[in-house]
């Protein structure tokens, strides 16, 4: 992604001023609507559902528990919201005592996050708890690392062993890719 024309109609949400500092300074011609943190108002969602009815929406928010919440409430009011996720990795701050987050990433990781978007769809089949536990992603001693090589594998971000699946089959991840994905990483 050279520059913002990919995007040109897309509005990015993203939690705060320092996220939009950092995609703005890669690509200068983006447009955000910042949440403010985890406390989301009605205000936002609603000024976000409207830009949804002539503009792309991008949820974009740091890959820990207050960014899964805000995609949810986004996802929420804006169904077909696509999604781009950093890796944790990608978000680690450089200073000690900082938060994980998007203000954090390499160019190189925004610009594979923003061309690697992905949207929630229904699959044909959804991948079944059983099948899921089978492949060691929901418990045992290297399930957590699992779920996260397999989450950066196929580009949908990390969970916990509950928000993972849910996740798969939000994006209509076939078991079959799963598979691949795991058997890929291990």
């Amino acid at each position: 992604m050279e520059s913002n024309n990919k995007h040109f109609n897309a509005v990015i949400v993203v939690e705060g001023r320092d996220d939009t500092k950092r995609l703005k300074q890669f690509f200068p011609g983006i447009e955000t609507i910042e949440t403010n943190g985890s406390e989301v108002s009605q205000e936002t969602l609603d000024q976000v559902a409207k830009l949804s009815q002539n503009r792309e929406i991008i949820v974009f928010t740091d890959p820990d528990y207050n960014g899964e919440r805000i995609r949810k409430l986004v996802t929420k009011a804006v169904p077909n919201a696509k999604q781009a996720f950093i890796t944790r990795k990608e978000g680690e701050p450089t200073k000690r005592g900082n938060s994980l987050g998007v203000e954090h990433a390499s160019k190189k990781a925004l610009e594979r996050a923003l061309s690697d978007l992905h949207e929630v769809k229904q699959a044909k089949t959804q991948i079944s708890h059983m099948q899921y536990m089978s492949l060691g992603l929901g418990m045992g001693s290297g399930a957590r690392k699992l779920r996260e090589k397999v989450g950066i594998e196929l580009g949908i971000g990390y969970g916990n062993a509950k928000q993972f699946l849910r996740r798969l089959n939000m994006f209509g991840i076939s078991y079959e890719q799963l598979k691949e994905a795991v058997s890929h990483v291990q």
